[in-house]
């Protein structure tokens, strides 16, 4: 239910929520992104794996020539440039009404996740060099919520520190896929109980 995807973000406190914030980037722009990416990936020899949100993308803007705010239609309706709610045709094509109704707290945990494995896989690449860049930067560049003290210090503060967040990362893993996978990294702390600090 994308009125659910939207209820979430807010509840996890993110600034803004998730599909009007992508109808703000407009829908083309991640198409740039990943396609990017995806070269980069292949002439550096490495795997590259789509993500599941990239054919609702590319459906909004190939099927339905929807490309965000800036185009007049996005994930959202837009009345003289002013959001004017969730198009209904995101229900209808989209939401699978088979489906039982979204866990707002399941959710929220997996955008929480998913930008906070990315950052530890970002540490683990060293393109993050440091704790705090992660967290600053985090909270600054990406939007994430404020709450947390970042994306890393939200990992050092779950439930039982570092093992409980690998334990959750599994379980969303087997429910939702391998981007919720913890890296060596990760594991390799939460075993010798560490956190991730500076020094």
């Amino acid at each position: 239910e994308p009125a659910s995807v939207e209820q979430a973000a807010a509840q996890a406190g993110y600034p803004a929520k998730v599909l009007s914030l992508m109808d703000e980037l407009t829908l083309t722009l991640p198409r740039r992104i990943r396609e990017e990416t995806r070269r980069a990936a292949q002439e550096a020899g490495r795997e590259w794996t789509p993500h599941p949100a990239d054919a609702v993308v590319d459906r909004m803007v190939d099927e339905f020539g929807r490309t965000g705010r800036s185009g007049g239609a996005g994930f959202y309706e837009y009345a003289d440039g002013r959001r004017a709610g969730l198009w209904p045709g995101l229900r209808e094509h989209f939401a699978d009404p088979a489906l039982r109704e979204a866990d707002l707290t399941e959710l929220k945990e997996r955008m929480l996740f998913v930008e906070a494995l990315d950052s530890v896989r970002c540490l683990e690449e060293g393109v993050l060099v440091s704790v705090a860049d992660a967290n600053v930067g985090s909270l600054l560049g990406i939007g994430f919520p404020a709450w947390t003290g970042g994306v890393l210090q939200y990992i050092n503060g779950y439930p039982g520190g570092l093992p409980g967040f690998v334990d959750r990362a599994r379980e969303l893993a087997a429910r939702h896929g391998g981007r919720f996978t913890p890296p060596a990294s990760l594991l390799r702390r939460a075993e010798r109980g560490e956190t991730f600090t500076d020094g």
